[in-house]
């Protein structure tokens, strides 16, 4: 990737006027950062979506009526928003998730039937509520959440066969049930899990072989794992765990040089180990906790400068 940042940026330098080739170089910037965000190094991730978001500024301001350079102009705001938020810098990233809000706003007041540009509103209310929720703004973060929740539904629900679509739906309905257990409604957090539970158990029997969405039914058993044990459903939040330790060990194994996966792991670990403790089998607990340490152990060593 440092080799196609470099072309991009010789051909911009050859000739600046060609805006196919400055977007050429902001999508660059952006994928540059996308991968040093994952390795953890995010001043130097902000520092490459800055970039981007710098040439995506200049292109829409050149030509305020081309959609393309409008939407990539909000892209690049999530992404700078993304990375903020990463770093705990959460009024930079809630002014970079308005800015994407607003210019999504704008297109969807375009065309409305434009079902990619409803995706990308949705996208952005869930980026809002998160900074929000972080924030302890519960009120506000669910009225984001709802926003998009329903955007999501009205998209899943003109065409069912849109894996994407649903996707996004049981998502949606995750963020609302994040919210929902943060204040406190249990009642309320668990039947919005359930809601992302039936989406991605279906979507994860449709195609077993998608990582991706074997992921998502892991973590959404995690979710209804941690309403159960507020609840004080300690029997059914190991269950619930449980799962979620099934499918994160099976991925971890698929591929093990995955940190990602092998993170979820000591996670999936971590909340099975605080549910055995809770009932009180504390040396089962003391082997989960023991998984869970090895592995972040290991991950720790192989990127001492992961501050995640």
């Amino acid at each position: 990737m440092p080799n196609d940042l470099a072309i991009s940026r010789r051909l911009v330098e050859q000739d600046p006027s060609n805006t196919g080739w400055q977007r050429e170089l902001a999508v660059t910037h952006n994928r540059m950062g996308g991968v040093l965000q994952a390795q953890g190094k995010l001043d130097e991730a902000q520092a490459a979506f800055a970039e981007g978001l710098a040439i995506n500024r200049r292109l829409a301001e050149q030509d305020p009526s081309n959609a393309g350079w409008q939407r990539g102009l909000a892209v690049a705001h999530n992404r700078v928003g993304g990375v903020l938020k990463a770093q705990g810098k959460l009024d930079e990233a809630q002014a970079a998730f308005a800015e994407d809000l607003a210019i999504s706003h704008r297109l969807v007041e375009q065309d409305p039937s434009n079902a990619g540009w409803q995706r990308d509103l949705a996208v952005a209310h869930n980026r809002v509520g998160g900074v929000l929720q972080a924030q302890g703004k519960l009120d506000e973060a669910q009225a984001s959440f709802a926003e998009g929740l329903a955007i999501s539904r009205r998209l899943a629900e003109q065409d069912p066969s849109n894996a994407d679509w649903q996707r996004d739906l049981a998502v949606a309905h995750r963020h609302v049930g994040g919210v929902r257990q943060a204040q406190g409604k249990l009642d309320e957090a668990q039947a919005a899990f359930a809601e992302s539970l039936a989406i991605s158990r279906r979507l994860a029997e449709q195609d077993p072989s998608n990582a991706g969405w074997q992921r998502d039914l892991a973590v959404v058993h995690n979710r209804v794992g941690g309403v159960l044990q507020a609840q004080g459903k300690l029997d059914e939040a190991h269950a619930a765990f449980a799962e979620d330790l099934a499918i994160s060990r099976r991925l971890a194994e698929q591929d093990p040089s995955n940190a990602g996966w092998q993170r979820d792991l000591a996670v999936a670990h971590n909340c099975v180990g605080g549910v055995l403790q809770a009932q009180g089998k504390l040396d089962e607990a003391q082997a989960a906790f023991a998984e869970a340490l090895a592995i972040s152990r290991q991950l720790a060593e192989q990127d001492p400068s992961n501050a995640g």
